[in-house]
């Protein structure tokens, strides 16, 4: 059954800080969003190597859909996937950097870019969302450049060595609401999932 707006989303994410930040901007739009999992602990996800973040976020998507019951038809579900990309790096490490954060880290990433005078980077996030009928995906992306050294001990993932363009490094930006088009305090989705 689809409806054309949620009043609430189940997210698939294991990631806390992904939900916060998620959980934040969707609260801005009056849609309440849960973790998946409080409803359905039991949904197992095989993370796809594939080479464009939405493709990842369709199929996790699929196959979160495949895996729940007749009972999840009214619900919205939404998966995200997310990345970092260097131009240096020539987009390195793009859809595979939640395996590089677990490998060599955002320290790893600064040695990689050590000397290095062209430091342009972006965040990458791709939501994919089933409506009870059929997938939506959208992308957003925040540009930025890869910082010289971490930057403070707050936020998740890549946020101590990516600042956002019009961030200065001291004053973190969230950057899920940035690479949705919305500055702090002011969020609204340029293209809305349930337009």
């Amino acid at each position: 059954m689809h409806k054309s707006e949620p009043d609430r989303i189940l997210f698939h994410t294991g990631n806390k800080g992904k939900f916060l930040e998620a959980s934040n901007l969707m609260r801005l739009k009056g849609i309440k969003l849960q973790l998946l999992s409080d409803h359905s602990p039991e949904i197992q996800v095989i993370e796809p190597q594939l080479d464009a973040f939405q493709e990842v976020a369709v199929s996790k998507l699929k196959q979160v859909v495949g895996q729940l019951g007749d009972g999840f038809d009214a619900d919205w579900i939404m998966v995200e996937d997310a990345g970092l990309l260097i131009d240096h790096l020539d987009g390195f490490p793009g859809p595979y950097s939640s395996y590089v954060f677990s490998t060599i880290g955002p320290e790893g990433i600064l040695k990689l870019m050590q000397g290095v005078e062209s430091r342009e980077a972006r965040f990458m996030a791709s939501i994919a969302l089933w409506d009870g009928d059929r997938v939506h995906s959208f992308e957003g992306k925040c540009e930025g450049f890869i910082a010289p050294k971490a930057v403070g001990a707050r936020g998740f993932g890549y946020d101590p060595i990516f600042i956002p363009n019009g961030g200065n490094g001291r004053r973190r930006l969230n950057t899920w609401r940035r690479c949705f088009g919305c500055s702090p305090g002011q969020c609204s989705f340029s293209d809305p999932p349930y337009s």
